[in-house]
């Protein structure tokens, strides 16, 4: 249960680090054009790996049906990468989370 932990928290370390360059970007690209920009995740994921996404949509199509692409992931691919990758850090923060204990560190586990 301990290794699940440390990979959740470990996973939305990563997802923070993500929303937070992402977040950068777009408020250096925002200030540089005088308006606000935020990029989408399919937009970021376009420009970070074009051949990722075709392979994505292609595999998506094939394997688990034709009509999950448009309906389901083309919405959240229209989402800023910043809140998308905020939310998975919550997530997975939440999942790998242990409550602490009610009487402190001397209580039994």
């Amino acid at each position: 249960m301990r290794t699940v932990r440390f990979l959740m928290r470990a996973l939305s370390l990563a997802a923070l680090i993500a929303a937070v360059v992402a977040g950068t970007m777009d408020s250096v690209n925002s200030v540089s054009s005088s308006s606000v920009v935020m990029t989408s995740l399919g937009n970021a994921w376009l420009n970070f790996d074009p051949e990722g996404l075709a392979m994505a949509e292609i595999s998506a199509n094939s394997y688990v049906g034709s009509d999950i692409w448009r309906p389901y992931v083309a919405p959240v691919l229209a989402q800023p990468a910043f809140a998308i990758f905020l939310g998975l850090a919550l997530f997975f923060w939440m999942v790998g989370y242990r409550k602490p204990a009610p009487f402190g560190r001397f209580s039994a586990r």
